[in-house]
């Protein structure tokens, strides 16, 4: 039996439906191996040489030198607890509060669509024109914030002299800009919670609190996470915050003291600053780790608090 032509319109389709889909997808991966994987991959290779850009001589291979040097370095466990106190004075009030604000905006109210654009205005207000603006809150005269406390017969504070108050300075900032951005994220996920939930639980006796933390949290634990997780990753590389609340931002030192200096800042200044790229290379590694530590840790336990776990 003589074996059938294929026309050219059949190789065609054969081609389009065999081959287009990996053309179509090609460009990402692309652009991931260029601006992404490429850079992780030199970025591993620089933190195991001794590249110091004031001294060119000087480059050769390390090894494991620049990882032990982390252990005993004051500085960087000074930026790592000023990372992590940020970070819970930020993530966690704003996850909460976002997740309030959503419930609320649930509800059937008048011009739900102003305030729901309202919520969303700090996300879009350029983060450099916010920090300003905060400088000016948190300064030390004539600052809003201690005329509000004046209000209550509280002495001003320097926010910029102590960890405390710098800290909360900063997480204030991050706050105001995020809580609107995941209000929406939850407000769009429990669009999708059936409302027969709700009104069987109210027949019940069930108070909207306890609809919130047994129906509402439940039912949008996978945005739940996505925004722990997102949360994790933005909060432990927080740099410009920080970075725009010294009154030298150059100098990346994060306070006389030290007193907010953040692992990115400090990555940034032994870089850019101390030319030691080496040593930066090696602690953007170490970041990265306790990022993905923390970032699992945080999933597994908000999958159990959010009724993952039966």
């Amino acid at each position: 039996m003589p074996a059938t032509k294929i026309g050219v319109r059949d190789r065609l389709h054969r081609f389009d439906m065999r081959y287009t889909p990996y053309i179509l997808i090609a460009p990402f991966f692309l652009l991931f191996l260029v601006f992404g994987l490429f850079p992780l991959i030199f970025n591993g290779a620089v933190s195991l040489r001794t590249w110091r850009l004031d001294d060119p001589t000087r480059d050769g291979w390390a090894g494991f030198e620049n990882f032990t040097r982390l252990f005993g370095d004051t500085e960087f466990w000074n930026a790592l607890g000023n990372t992590f106190g940020i970070f819970l004075l930020s993530t966690v009030p704003q996850l909460f509060a976002a997740l309030i604000i959503a419930n609320i905006l649930n509800r059937r109210l008048r011009a739900t669509t102003w305030f729901r654009v309202g919520a969303l205005l700090p996300y879009i207000t350029p983060v450099v024109a916010s920090t300003l603006i905060f400088d000016v809150v948190f300064a030390k005269q004539y600052g809003l914030a201690n005329w509000v406390l004046s209000l209550g017969g509280v002495d001003g504070v320097d926010w910029r002299a102590e960890k405390w108050s710098s800290w909360l300075a900063i997480a204030t900032m991050v706050n105001w800009k995020w809580i609107g951005y995941n209000a929406l994220l939850y407000l769009a996920a429990m669009q999708s919670v059936p409302r027969d939930l709700y009104e069987a639980s109210a027949l019940d006796g069930a108070s909207p609190w306890k609809q919130l933390w047994k129906i509402t949290v439940p039912g949008i634990r996978p945005v739940v996470i996505f925004t722990v997780v997102l949360s994790t990753i933005g909060g432990l590389q927080l740099f410009t915050e920080p970075m725009l609340f010294e009154p030298n931002p150059q100098a990346a030192t994060g306070g006389a003291r030290g007193e907010w200096q953040t692992i990115a800042q400090l990555i940034y200044k032994v870089g850019w600053k101390d030319l030691n790229l080496g040593y930066a290379a090696a602690m953007s590694w170490a970041l990265f780790l306790i990022i993905v530590i923390v970032a699992i840790v945080n999933a597994l336990i908000t999958n159990r608090v959010g009724g993952g776990k039966k």
